[in-house]
């Protein structure tokens, strides 16, 4: 498998964009051992004036990989012992990114079960936590530059997008999980038809969007 990963231009506009664009994106883990990872297919949008995101009140030694440049990897610690990881958007300086919140467990299981074991497949990588535990993502790869095939860590663009994208459809918009501030943002993504979504949808359903038609379409005027 060749894997050709997005270019820096794809995380130049905002974040809340950026999210649903990356879905059925590959995320991609690379290892001494080979390839894992698989089809994002959550993201959370989190931007620069919005009081849940952690560059809300200014860059710190924690959160300087999320004040860019574009297209790098933010990592953090939650509850001391989950990771959780982010792709950095908009211009350096200016803090945004994508919470990659689930992916579909499809290149590497056997890797990703070596690092963690889960009776499910779908328990492999249906959270944010999982993930990154099933990838072995940490906080050494903080910053790691998400535009670089040869990283440790790159997201990769899917030749086979809208096909994906239709068979996991639709995308839906909803509130963010697991916040108090800014809750009633409509700032999380998902494809519904994914079994791997961390949390899913009841009726009635959210707004849904429709897919993009391009993976890098122009930024449309607010």
């Amino acid at each position: 498998m060749k894997f050709v990963p997005l270019p820096q231009s794809f995380y130049e506009p905002s974040a809340e964009m950026v999210a649903p664009r990356l879905l059925g994106q590959w995320l991609i883990r690379k290892t001494a051992d080979g390839f894992c990872g698989g089809p994002i297919v959550e993201t959370e949008a989190y931007l620069a004036e919005d009081p849940a995101s952690h560059g809300f009140g200014g860059e710190t030694a924690r959160n300087r990989a999320m004040y860019g440049p574009p297209g790098r990897a933010y990592v953090y610690l939650i509850y001391g012992f989950h990771f959780c990881v982010n792709a950095v958007c908009q211009r350096a300086g200016r803090a945004e990114a994508v919470l990659i919140r689930a992916i579909e467990a499809e290149y590497g299981e056997d890797l990703m079960r070596d690092n963690r074991p889960a009776a499910k497949r779908i328990s492999l990588t249906n959270g944010p936590g999982k993930l990154c535990a099933a990838l072995a993502i940490d906080r050494k790869l903080d910053g790691a530059d998400l535009c670089d095939g040869q990283a440790e860590l790159f997201i990769a663009a899917n030749p086979n997008l809208k096909l994906f994208r239709r068979e996991r459809g639709p995308i839906i918009t909803t509130t963010r999980i697991g916040i108090r501030r800014a809750a009633h943002l409509r700032l999380r993504f998902c494809l519904g038809g994914s079994a791997f979504i961390s949390r899913r949808v009841r009726p009635p359903l959210p707004q849904s969007i429709a897919p993009p038609d391009s993976t890098n379409p122009a930024p449309t005027k607010r």
